[in-house]
């Protein structure tokens, strides 16, 4: 039960890092609450290995759930180079 309350925490803890740094208005801290959600995206992919370790789910269902955080991953950090790239800081700084 532990591990699946840890999977359903990194989760949601992507989710809501992204909410909340779009809803920090500035680029520079967006930047950091993507960083720290593709790293929660990190998180799932690992214990998605021990899931599948354990035989607790089918390697059909971990190889869903594991593409599903890949791509998650890949549009974070398209994102994150985007914004890196960008000239714009957002609401807080004009």
């Amino acid at each position: 039960f532990s591990l699946r309350d840890q999977l359903r925490r990194a989760s949601i803890s992507i989710m809501a890092n992204i909410a909340e740094g779009f809803e920090r208005e500035g680029n520079k801290e967006f930047r950091q609450f993507l960083s720290t959600a593709k790293g929660s995206a990190g998180e799932v992919k690992a214990l998605l290995y021990v899931v599948l370790d354990a035989g607790l789910a089918s390697s059909e269902q971990v190889n869903r759930l594991m593409t599903l955080s890949e791509e998650i991953s890949r549009i974070l950090s398209g994102l994150l180079r985007y914004l890196k790239d960008s000239d714009k800081k957002g609401k807080k700084f004009k």
